[in-house]
């Protein structure tokens, strides 16, 4: 069970939530489960998602070329007036640069067009504490503790796929050993076959957490598949 308005993970008997204070609403014993539910909802031909996709892949290219111009003319800016590099070095550079910025929202575009849907299951999940070497700027390095949360999800032909999250345990508590779940193509998001138990919603378009009770996100207005 989860708090409906910050996503805790509750125990069954919680009265109120220890993160935020909500008060937690028990379902009556032996309640019928809402049968809506249940099952891959068919929100997901809804206009609404193409919209969304469509400018994304919009965005990611207007944000690609800037960075080009932007690397062009910085480094023929550089080249005029630097006695380190002068042109036409700096703005072959700045090329290469704008270049590599097109050629990542290009694949990155491609790799969302190719992406298709697929049935799988929640096979396993795991916690552990990591750790990594962080540069400060100074010259100076120190040891940052971090937990890495991983949900490992199994396709239809075996395949392994991770959801990976450092520090935040909200996705690892969403999902179960056993769950059934769908990847929608071009989403590239998960979507649990029973939503019966809970009281979050994980936007399929943006990644928003919703309430169960909402129709659509807030945040980007696409339908809530449930």
């Amino acid at each position: 069970m989860h708090c409906a308005n910050c996503g805790t993970q509750l125990s069954e008997n919680t009265t109120f939530c220890p993160a935020c204070g909500s008060g937690i609403k028990q379902a009556s014993a032996g309640a019928p489960q809402p049968a809506g539910l249940r099952g891959f909802s068919p929100r997901i031909s809804d206009p609404a998602f193409a919209r969304y996709i469509k400018n994304t892949n919009r965005w990611s290219a207007i944000f690609s070329i800037i960075l080009a111009v932007a690397a062009v003319i910085g480094f023929a800016i550089y080249g005029q007036t630097s006695r380190e590099m002068e042109n036409p070095q700096a703005l072959f550079i700045g090329f290469a640069i704008g270049g590599m910025f097109l050629m990542i929202a290009l694949f990155r575009i491609i790799r969302r067009k190719g992406s298709k849907t697929w049935d799988g299951v929640v096979v396993d999940k795991t916690i552990k504490k990591k750790t990594r070497r962080q540069d400060t700027g100074n010259h100076d390095t120190y040891i940052e503790y971090y937990t890495r949360y991983v949900v490992v999800i199994r396709d239809e032909r075996g395949k392994k796929h991770r959801l990976i999250a450092e520090d935040d345990d909200t996705r690892y508590n969403y999902f179960q050993i056993g769950d059934r779940v769908r990847h929608h193509a071009g989403l590239k998001s998960y979507e649990k076959y029973d939503k019966s138990r809970d009281s979050i919603l994980f936007c399929n378009a943006c990644g928003t957490l919703c309430r169960i009770s909402d129709d659509i996100c807030l945040c980007c207005k696409c339908p809530l598949l449930k």
